[in-house]
C-alpha cells in the first residue's frame, strides 16, 4: 500500500502537512479497495478524487489547506467534509464520523467520531471500511476483515447487516452494484437482511435511487446482480416491471422465460456495444433498453388454442411502462423518450420476412428510429435468444440484408433526414395560404410522400400537392 500513497506526491505532501500540525489523515473508501485489488496485476492504481479521513475538525483542516490548496470548498462541511483542489488532484477530507441514524430518512445525525475504529465501523462494507495512514508508517488499518473478504470475493458489513441497511437502505443498492462492479457474493446474513428490508427502499428519493441502479447497470457483467435486486424484493419497490416479467409457465401453455431471456438480451447488447468502436460504451439507454424491452409482456399474455401463448402489441404497452417508470425515478428526460422509442420498435423488424419490404417500408424503419438507428440494430440483433442455431443464423443473416438495404438506399438518398421536397414557403407560395395549420399539413403529406416514393422531382412533387391541395376542395 505504500506505492498507492507514493505515486501521488499530493498524498504524501498531505500526510506530511497534517503531521506537522498534530493531526492523522488516512486514505480511505473506494481507492483503497481497489489498489488492493490491482496488488499483484498489472492493473493500473486507482485514480481520480481522493477520500481521507481525519481526526481534525473542518476548521483545522481548512488552516492545514490554507495558502497551499489551490482551491477549497465547503459544501459538505456540515457533514465534516472539506474539499480541496491541489495540484491538479481532488481530495475530499472528512472529520471522524459517529453518525446515529433515525431510521424514518436516510439523514443521519452527524456526530464526531474520537477515533478512525470508529469511523470505519460505521461505512457500509468491510472491503470499504479499510484505511492507509498518509503518516511516516503508512499503517493500514483493517478492523473488519475487509482484505480477506476482498481476497475470498465475500461482501459483508462490519457489524449486523439488518443494523446497517435499517441505518441507510441505499446501502442495499450499493450491495447490489458491487456484486456487478467487483463480482463480489453477498454473505447470507447480508441477503437475508436485504430480503426482510427490502421495502425500506421507499425512504430513499428516487434521484438516489436511479444513480445507483444506473451504475449497476453500467458494468461490464450486471446480469448476476440484476438477479440479487429482483430475488431480494428491492426490484419489486423501485422497478416492480422487471420483477413482473418472471410469469409463472404452466406445462400446458409454454413460452419462453421472460425474465431469462430479459437478462440474456442485455448481457448480448452489452457484448455488441463493446465491439463497436464508434459506439458509446458503456451506453445507458441500450442496456435500458435491453432489460426492459420485453415489460409489456406481462399485460398483454393470452392463452390461444393448442396451448400457444401471444403476446399481441406487447410493444406499444411495454413503451408505456417504459416512460411511466423511468419518468417515476427521474431518469433524463431524453434518456426516457430513447428507452421508450427503442421498446416501441423493437418488433418492427420481425414483419421484414425474407425481405418483403419495399423501399418505402426501409424509409419509414430509419426515419422512425432516426439517430437510435445505430441502438435498434443492436437491440434487435440481442433480441435472438433462440438455442436453434439454425435460426438464429437465420435472423442473423436476414437482418444483416435488412442493413444492406439501409445502406444501399442511404448512397441513393440522405435517410438520416428525410424531408419533403418542397418546404413550407414554396408550399404556402403555391398554395396561397398564410403560415398555419394547413401548411404543417401539407407539410406531413409531403413527407409521406417522401417516405413512399423516394426523392422526387420539384415539379413533380409539386404537381402531387397540388393535387392532394384540389382533393380536399
Amino acid at each position: 500500500m505504500r506505492e498507492l500513497v507514493e505515486v501521488s506526491p499530493v498524498l504524501v505532501a498531505l500526510g506530511e502537512r497534517f503531521s506537522a500540525a498534530g493531526h492523522e489523515v488516512h486514505l480511505v473508501g473506494g481507492s483503497v479497495r481497489d489498489a488492493l485489488l490491482a496488488a499483484g496485476t498489472d492493473r493500473p492504481l486507482p485514480t481520480g478524487d481522493l477520500d481521507l479521513t481525519t481526526d481534525a475538525r473542518p476548521e483545522q483542516t481548512l488552516e492545514v489547506l490554507r495558502g497551499w490548496a489551490s482551491s477549497t470548498w465547503n459544501t459538505g462541511i456540515a457533514f465534516g467534509t472539506v474539499g480541496a483542489e491541489v495540484r491538479g488532484e481532488r481530495v475530499e477530507i472528512t472529520t471522524f464520523r459517529a453518525d446515529r441514524y433515525d431510521r424514518e430518512s436516510r439523514n443521519p445525525e452527524v456526530a464526531w467520531g474520537t477515533s478512525l475504529a470508529e469511523d470505519l465501523a460505521r461505512r457500509d462494507f468491510t472491503v470499504n471500511a479499510m484505511a492507509v495512514s498518509l503518516g511516516p508508517d503508512r499503517t493500514v488499518t483493517d478492523p473488519f476483515g475487509g482484505l480477506g473478504d476482498l481476497l475470498a470475493r465475500r461482501l459483508r458489513t462490519p457489524g449486523r447487516a439488518v443494523d446497517s441497511f435499517a441505518d441507510d437502505p441505499l446501502r442495499m443498492l450499493r450491495a447490489v452494484r458491487f456484486v456487478a462492479q467487483l463480482q463480489l457474493v453477498p454473505d447470507p446474513e447480508v441477503v437475508e437482511a436485504m430480503t426482510s428490508l427490502a421495502t425500506e427502499l421507499g425512504r430513499i428519493t428516487p434521484e438516489r435511487v436511479q444513480h445507483e441502479f444506473s451504475r449497476t447497470l453500467l458494468n461490464d457483467s450486471p446480469s448476476e446482480a440484476l438477479d440479487l435486486f429482483v430475488s431480494t424484493g428491492l426490484a419489486d419497490v423501485v422497478l416492480p416491471e422487471l420483477s413482473a416479467l418472471r410469469m409463472e409457465i404452466d406445462e400446458h401453455h409454454q413460452h419462453k422465460d421472460v425474465y431469462v431471456h430479459s437478462l440474456t438480451v442485455l448481457d448480448q447488447a452489452i457484448a455488441l456495444e463493446q465491439a463497436d468502436p464508434e459506439a458509446p460504451s458503456p451506453d445507458l439507454v441500450l442496456r435500458l433498453a435491453a432489460l426492459l424491452h420485453d415489460v409489456g409482456k406481462p399485460a398483454t399474455r393470452r392463452h390461444e388454442p393448442r396451448g400457444r401463448v401471444s403476446f399481441h402489441h406487447h410493444e406499444v404497452v411495454g413503451a408505456k411502462l417504459v416512460r411511466k417508470r423511468l419518468l417515476a425515478l427521474k431518469y433524463p428526460k431524453d434518456v426516457v423518450e430513447a428507452v421508450s422509442r427503442l421498446t416501441f420498435l423493437h418488433l418492427r423488424f420481425h414483419g421484414y420476412g425474407r425481405g418483403e419490404w419495399t423501399d418505402s417500408a426501409v424509409r419509414r424503419y430509419v426515419t422512425d428510429a432516426g439517430d437510435l438507428l445505430p441502438r435498434l440494430h443492436k437491440l434487435v440483433r440481442s433480441d435472438c435468444t433462440t438455442r436453434n442455431r439454425k435460426r438464429a443464423a437465420a435472423l442473423s443473416a436476414t437482418y444483416d440484408s435488412l442493413e444492406q438495404r439501409i445502406s444501399e438506399l442511404s448512397e441513393r438518398e440522405d435517410l438520416a433526414r428525410v424531408r419533403p421536397d418542397l418546404d413550407g414557403n414554396r408550399i404556402m407560395e403555391l398554395l396561397e395560404i398564410p403560415p398555419g395549420r394547413e401548411v404543417g399539413e401539407a407539410w406531413r403529406f409531403l413527407k409521406d410522400l417522401r417516405l413512399e416514393r423516394g426523392p422526387l422531382e420539384p415539379d413533380e412533387a409539386e404537381a402531387e400537392l397540388l393535387a392532394w391541395w384540389r382533393a380536399r376542395g
